[in-house]
């Protein structure tokens, strides 16, 4: 278990990065609106209190410098998982996507993951985030779309971004407890298991209730965010 406590700096970091990193452990952990900019400073081991506004201008800046720390290496693991991955198997595809989000969750000093919960639940912008991430997050829309041909529009968006959601908050549970030292299964197993939940949520045959739903429902399709 990480015995670090909450003010200690981050040996060796650039002060920029110690900045990042703090911020992404503290919102994390107490919310969005919950830590003051000169606490993340403090905590940083920043003398300067106003070190947040120098490098990074505002709240916003610095929420947009956590994640593009994190998105760019994320987007880059994608990449390189894709370019070796049969393009007609459902599993190695979602896991091509989602296994360099899984293993952000194995690293106890990793805050990531429940700082992306922090985003998603207060419905936080996320329009900066670079192009090449945006563009990523299409094609895997693309792909699986294209495996999931029977279950019909605009289901197959909404069950890709449900499954995408489902990945995250299991991984940050996951990082939750073994912050707290509770008792977690091998990653290995959580890595299959949650890819056979996963691949069952995208495919599985829509009910006659949903499909019946889906027909008196607006033609208009719903707005979807990508995950970063």
């Amino acid at each position: 278990m990480n015995h670090m406590t909450e003010s200690m700096p981050f040996v060796g970091r650039s002060a920029k990065q110690q900045l990042i990193l703090t911020a992404e452990r503290l919102y994390a952990r107490h919310g969005l609106d919950g830590v003051p900019l000169r606490q993340i400073g403090s905590e940083a081991g920043m003398a300067n209190k106003s070190a947040v506004q120098y490098h990074f201008g505002s709240k916003q800046g610095l929420i947009d410098a956590i994640l593009v720390n994190r998105v760019e290496d994320l987007t880059r693991r994608r990449s390189l998982l894709e370019a070796r991955l049969p393009p007609e198997d459902l599993r190695r595809v979602v896991e091509a996507h989602q296994l360099p989000l899984m293993e952000l969750g194995e690293d106890e000093d990793c805050y990531y993951l429940p700082f992306l919960e922090q985003l998603v639940r207060e419905m936080h912008p996320l329009d900066t985030l670079p192009e090449t991430h945006r563009e990523s997050e299409r094609a895997y829309y693309a792909r699986v779309g294209a495996l999931i041909t029977d279950v019909p529009q605009p289901l197959r968006d909404i069950r890709i971004h449900q499954a995408s959601g489902t990945c995250l908050h299991v991984c940050a549970d996951r990082h939750r407890m073994r912050t707290l030292g509770m008792r977690i299964t091998p990653f290995a197993l959580h890595v299959s298991q949650l890819l056979d939940t996963l691949v069952a949520q995208l495919s599985a045959p829509p009910s006659a209730e949903t499909l019946a739903t889906l027909r008196s429902a607006p033609a208009d399709r719903p707005t979807l965010r990508a995950l970063p």
